[in-house]
């Protein structure tokens, strides 16, 4: 299978991989933003923070919102340490973060031995104006790599900034869920064939953009109910990608 799904904690999943099995990280973590104040951070659940009270059906909360910076800084830096070490050389990581985190995160990522290459910033047409002030309309990707890139592996020309909208209605399956077709973009910093990691796996969009792109994927999803739903996406889309030419018929 071109692809493997597992439902747990991040770090013991990763523990357990083995040295240089993956050519790109590509992860959306827990932002663990938004809190002004203390009791805003350890009382308000992901979903209370990300979805609206007119939100057109429920969605299931998810664990690892309520940290401080020093802690998510703490925890960020020991997983890529991690993910470090899975990933071959001249292999990349992309980390979704908000503005707040920004900073945070690119501490993290070079504290556990990435070299800091730049921020891609992901454009979302719809959000909400605000009266007065500037709209937030922009998450951001900090990208890094394992040493030298070397170019002609990959030799791809790819865009610093990306517009899409978040999946709504029927079609949003997780909180957090980012647009498939920025994924799809995004994995095209692995080499083809190569591999993607994505240990915040959510809904499976990663893991979908990895298969639909021709690279294969490794996914970590620590809430049962999404671990499910990612696996019945990365089924789904193999069985729409399948071709004559893949299916071999035996008597």
């Amino acid at each position: 299978m071109p692809f493997s799904l597992h439902q747990g904690d991040a770090l013991s999943v990763l523990a357990g991989l083995p040295d240089d099995c993956v050519d790109s990280v590509i992860t959306d973590p827990p932002y663990n933003s938004g809190g002004r104040t203390a009791k805003e951070r350890t009382t308000r659940s992901a979903k209370q923070k990300y979805t609206s009270a007119d939100a057109q059906h429920a969605l299931p909360d998810f664990t690892g919102e309520n940290m401080d910076q020093r802690s998510y800084g703490f925890w960020l830096t020991q997983i890529m340490t991690e993910a470090h070490r899975l990933t071959k050389t001249g292999g990349t990581a992309l980390l979704f973060t908000d503005w707040r985190q920004l900073p945070t995160t690119t501490d993290a990522i070079q504290a556990a031995g990435w070299l800091w290459r730049g921020v891609l910033a992901w454009h979302k047409p719809q959000a909400r104006p605000q009266k007065g002030r500037f709209t937030q309309n922009c998450e951001f990707i900090v990208w890094a790599s394992k040493g030298a890139i070397d170019g002609s592996r990959n030799p791809v020309y790819l865009p610093g900034l990306y517009s899409a909208s978040q999946p709504s209605g029927a079609k949003r399956q997780h909180i957090t869920q980012k647009p498939v077709e920025v994924m799809r973009e995004l994995v095209k910093i692995s080499p083809e064939g190569g591999t993607v990691l994505d240990f915040c796996a959510g809904s499976g969009s990663t893991g979908v953009a990895a298969l639909l792109e021709g690279r294969d994927f490794i996914g970590v999803e620590k809430t049962e109910h999404y671990a499910s739903i990612a696996a019945d996406r990365l089924t789904e889309t193999i069985r729409e990608t399948l071709t004559q030419d893949d299916v071999i018929l035996t008597a």
